[in-house]
């Protein structure tokens, strides 16, 4: 008899998003923006998979909502435009065999690699204005758990903090040379930026069996 089963899955991504920088709160897990995007997996076997996706949201933060006094005194705000493209790993905990239609459960783990385009900016009079379009290269560490809804989808939670090699998400160090002439830094420049997806993953699963089975 030939057995039908699922080797890739496709779906959505939806959630929030949140910044970690310079400006406005340091807390990790505080989605304030919604975030969406899609995914695809192609799962290699029972304990890991290739997986591409796309999001996009917006990242805003402000001094006001920072328990630190030197921040919440200076009362600096922005947001921000992102569109993220990522391709990595992801690995299961557990065997999560999609051709054994059970009921499955599993901790993942999620890291690759990510381009980031987004909005440069800087401060002129402690106001963000627009630079230009930038794009920076970014590391997902993305953990999540994930189950089988039925036969052909499967539901996923995840938080991910995405670490960028860039400064200027916030407008604290631009990259423009003419404005580091003006001497408008502020912050840490030693540290770059960070921002943060958390949501739920919804995939369908397609594809047939690798091999065929007689019995």
């Amino acid at each position: 008899m030939v057995m039908n089963a699922q080797t890739h899955e496709f779906g959505v991504f939806l959630g929030g998003s949140n910044y970690i920088g310079d400006i406005g709160s340091t807390t990790y897990i505080a989605p304030n923006e919604p975030a969406f995007g899609i995914l695809y997996k192609w799962n290699k076997s029972p304990r890991h998979a290739y997986r591409f996706s796309y999001t996009q949201s917006k990242i805003v933060a402000s001094d006001l909502g920072s328990k630190e006094p030197s921040r919440y005194g200076r009362e600096y705000h922005f947001e921000n435009n992102i569109k993220e493209v990522s391709l990595g790993l992801e690995f299961n905990f557990f065997d999560f065999d999609l051709f054994d239609f059970k009921t499955k459960f599993t901790p993942y783990i999620y890291s690759g690699i990510n381009y980031t385009i987004y909005n440069g900016l800087f401060f002129d009079v402690g106001k963000t204005k627009y630079d230009s379009n930038h794009g920076t290269v970014s590391i997902p560490m993305i953990i999540g758990v994930k189950t089988n809804i039925n036969r052909f989808l499967i539901l996923g939670i995840e938080f991910g903090p995405r670490y960028t090699f860039a400064d200027d998400m916030d407008g604290s160090n631009p990259t423009n040379k003419n404005l580091k002439k003006l001497g408008i830094d502020f912050g840490n420049v030693n540290n770059n930026d960070w921002y943060v997806f958390s949501g739920l993953t919804v995939t369908y699963t397609f594809g047939d069996k690798p091999c065929y089975c007689a019995k």
